[in-house]
């Protein structure tokens, strides 16, 4: 027995060729073979191990030899865990060899070109704006604002929604995001983030398609040519290739570039920066003819896309509008054109009655005076005082209404008191019928400086009936009449 455990101890005795993390093999402080016997020596002199005994040994030539006492099957407390110089250093030497193997070889690490926070994106996070309308006539802008990590793709990112009005600044607009950005630190001194909106250069976007595309190709040319440039690193006093793992942003950064063309959607074009004081509204309209502006935010690694709405997309809530009321006037307008017809038809009867009056009038007087004993002396007096009275009461009527004495102002006037009529008859409501004229043209007038901003030809029949527009058209024509009026009004008064 004592001769076996004897062997034991001096296979634990030889070195072990290979260990990572593991105590290094200590014989007993006198490396010689023990000379008194096993029983007579002092067991505290022996070292636990942590090893199992090394694989090098040669086979055991007698059956006892296999009975060894595995440090697997010894108490833990009374095992070795201190770890020597011996151990750092192997294990230093390993960590040494492992890194400058990835340096030579980064393809073998996945996504070896990414830093540790970026993460896959997510299909549904949200990494693009949209400028939205509301019935109200604001702006709804809905951005998807990163948290403090920058990682813009995941997909718990809540966006957020702010309401601004056409006529306010962009400084305004500036504002509103600051108050939802986390402060960035200087020293001792907190501040907030710089926020600046971009849109693409207007020069650049009447160049043309064509020589947008030549400068994208160009473009594409020096990126191919610059992937096969391989970055180079020294390693153990040589220079080892370890590949390009910079990537295209950080080539645009040292350019001086803009960062957004490491958005695929955004290459080869240009954008400039506007000025926080321009409104909200001139801002859009330039932008309108990229379909896209920039929001770009210190401290975020790209600036923020957002998605300009188009033509139909900004007046989807006027045309909405104006096609409600236009079935309502429509509605409406069946009706006031039956009156106006019975109006126009009833003053137009008054005067033929007025003029078949004048005829017979002159008839009786004729009869009078050359028919009857009354004679061209009674009779001239007459006739001259009931024309003259015919004249004073016509001008007095023409005074009291406030109008110019016309054959046209006298049927107007006719026309309208027979038309009051016919509607309170109909039950034909004028006051609804001038306030739903008013607000289709104003919606209209809106439109139309929309359609301008956008340069697109928009045709009102489409959304409204011939018999709207002719409508609208008339009640146009009234207020440009009026405001002609009262023009030469207050010329007059001056």
């Amino acid at each position: 027995m004592e001769r076996a455990l004897l062997r034991t101890l001096q296979r634990r005795a030889l070195p072990t060729p290979q260990l990572t993390r593991t105590c290094p093999l200590r014989c007993l402080p006198n490396r010689q073979q023990p000379s008194a016997p096993l029983s007579h020596r002092n067991p505290s002199l022996l070292r636990p191990y942590v090893t199992n005994p090394s694989n090098t040994a040669s086979k055991p030539v007698h059956a006892s030899d296999n009975v060894t006492e595995s440090s697997y099957a010894r108490p833990a407390h009374e095992l070795s865990q201190t770890i020597t110089d011996e151990e750092k250093a192997h294990y230093n030497a390993l960590e040494t060899h492992s890194k400058s193997a990835q340096l030579r070889s980064p393809w073998t690490r996945d996504t070896s070109d990414l830093p540790p926070v970026h993460r896959p994106r997510i299909a549904s996070a949200m990494t693009k704006g949209k400028l939205l309308t509301t019935p109200s006539r604001m702006l709804k802008l809905v951005i998807p604002l990163a948290p403090v990590d920058m990682n813009v793709d995941r997909k718990d990112v809540e966006p957020l929604a702010l309401f601004v009005h056409p006529q306010q600044p962009l400084s305004y607009l500036e504002r509103l995001i600051q108050s939802e950005l986390p402060f960035l630190k200087e020293g001792s001194r907190e501040r907030a983030p710089a926020v600046s909106f971009r849109a693409e250069d207007p020069e650049a976007h009447e160049a043309g398609p064509g020589e947008r595309k030549g400068e994208i190709g160009i473009r594409e040319g020096e990126e191919e040519g610059a992937k096969d440039d391989a970055e180079y690193m020294m390693i153990d006093g040589r220079l080892e290739r370890t590949g390009k793992l910079n990537g295209k942003a950080k080539k645009v950064e040292e350019e001086g570039g803009n960062q957004d063309v490491a958005n695929p959607d955004l290459e080869g074009r240009k954008f400039i920066r506007w000025s926080p004081s321009t409104e909200i509204g001139d801002f859009i309209r330039d932008a309108s003819a990229g379909r896209i502006f920039l929001i770009s935010i210190e401290g975020h690694p790209q600036p923020i896309p957002v998605a300009v709405p188009t033509f139909n997309e900004r007046t989807y809530y006027l045309r909405m509008r104006l096609r409600k009321m236009s079935k309502r006037i429509e509605s409406m307008a069946g009706l006031k054109q039956e009156c106006d017809d019975l109006a126009q038809q009833g003053a137009k009867r008054v005067a033929q009655l007025g003029f078949c009056g004048l005829v017979g009038w002159w008839f009786v007087v004729y009869q009078l005076t050359f028919e009857t004993e009354l004679g061209w002396d009674v009779m001239e007096p007459v006739t001259y005082l009931v024309g003259l009275s015919t004249l004073i009461g016509g001008y007095l009527w023409f005074l009291y209404h406030n109008r110019e004495a016309s054959y046209k102002a006298a049927f107007h006037v006719t026309v309208s008191k027979r038309q009051a009529a016919l509607y309170e008859k109909k039950g034909f409501d004028q006051s609804v019928w001038d306030g739903l004229v008013e607000e289709g043209n104003r919606i209209r007038r809106e439109i139309k400086m929309v359609a301008e901003e956008y340069d697109v030809d928009w045709n009102e029949k489409e959304e409204a009936g011939e018999e709207v527009e002719e409508a609208l058209r008339k009640e146009r024509k009234k207020e440009k009449n009026r405001d002609k009026k009262r023009k030469d009004e207050d010329e007059d008064d001056d």
